[in-house]
């Protein structure tokens, strides 16, 4: 119950900020649906975009599991532990608009670009016979339009830069939550925040590996990503390098509030539980005081 009423309470408020993530996942949506820009591909250029088609290492569908649906997993789990709705609730909206986000700007920019993939020779011509225009060299492709039309897409690497807005944030909230900066040294909480790193560029190296794209368009990919989602998670988390990064901003505003004049009937607010919180949670997890 106290789940569902402050749950509800947090989530109406923020009801303008969910509706614009519906407005995101609307946008991002027609971006996909649109023609984009053909490059001029003349013969000479072709001879770099002849690399195998084959298929997705990772499917499309399976970055969502892995920068999504694990972090929300993980969200949850963090929840059941210490029973904090402000938390769950702002690391699951920063969330998906480090992914929305991510995606608006992702799929604007190849649409815009329209760079043709390493495996761009194979869309276009399936029957392996090039076919150029004669008066300005320009490829007319014989393959199939919806293939020929994603053969268009290959800056910057989507699969990359969803990766490192969701699985950046992530490790952006880990960072906070095991204190990888209580400057005690413990090289295992490092070894867990850039694993979901790890992760992610091991997504990018596949892009490449599977010639749907080139170098350059993975580090834009990931640059994307890890810099939108760092823009969110600060927006709703202290720096992972505070006393109270540990917990999002909504938290201590709601704790002022709780100790605030109007709320307890004194004339000055009793700041103490909210300095001494983060001090008391280390005690439960490692025995020792917070440094």
């Amino acid at each position: 119950m106290v789940f569902q009423s402050t749950g509800s309470k947090l989530a109406l408020s923020h009801m303008h900020d969910w509706l614009i993530l519906l407005l995101l996942a609307a946008m991002d949506g027609a971006l996909n649906m649109i023609e984009p820009f053909h490059r001029y591909i003349g013969k000479d250029m072709m001879r770099d975009l002849m690399f195998p088609f084959k298929e997705d290492t990772i499917p499309m569908w399976g970055v969502p599991i892995l920068s999504i649906f694990i972090p929300i997993l993980i969200f949850i789990a963090f929840y059941f532990a210490r029973r904090d709705v402000y938390d769950l609730h702002h690391a699951t909206l920063g969330l998906m608009f480090s992914s929305l986000i991510t995606g608006v700007i992702t799929d604007s920019i190849k649409d815009a670009v329209g760079r043709p993939r390493p495996n761009f020779f194979h869309r276009c011509f399936p029957d392996n016979i090039p076919v150029f225009d004669k008066d300005n060299g320009d490829v007319l492709c014989t393959g199939i339009k919806a293939v020929i039309k994603e053969g268009y897409k290959s800056f910057p690497s989507g699969h990359t830069s969803w990766s490192f807005a969701g699985l950046g944030f992530l490790s952006w909230y880990l960072s906070g939550k095991v204190r990888v900066f209580d400057r005690r040294g413990h090289i295992g909480k490092l070894c867990l925040v850039l694993l979901p790193l790890l992760i992610a560029a091991l997504v990018g190296i596949t892009r490449v590996d599977d010639y749907w794209h080139h170098w350059t368009d993975v580090f834009a990919g990931g640059l994307i990503g890890l810099t939108v989602s760092s823009i969110c998670y600060l927006l709703l988390f202290p720096l992972p390098t505070h006393p109270h990064g540990w917990a999002p901003h909504a938290f201590f505003l709601m704790m002022r509030e709780s100790d605030s004049p109007s709320q307890r009937g004194s004339q000055t607010p009793d700041t103490t539980r909210l300095d001494e919180f983060p001090l008391q949670m280390a005690e439960m997890e490692s025995g020792t005081r917070y440094m």
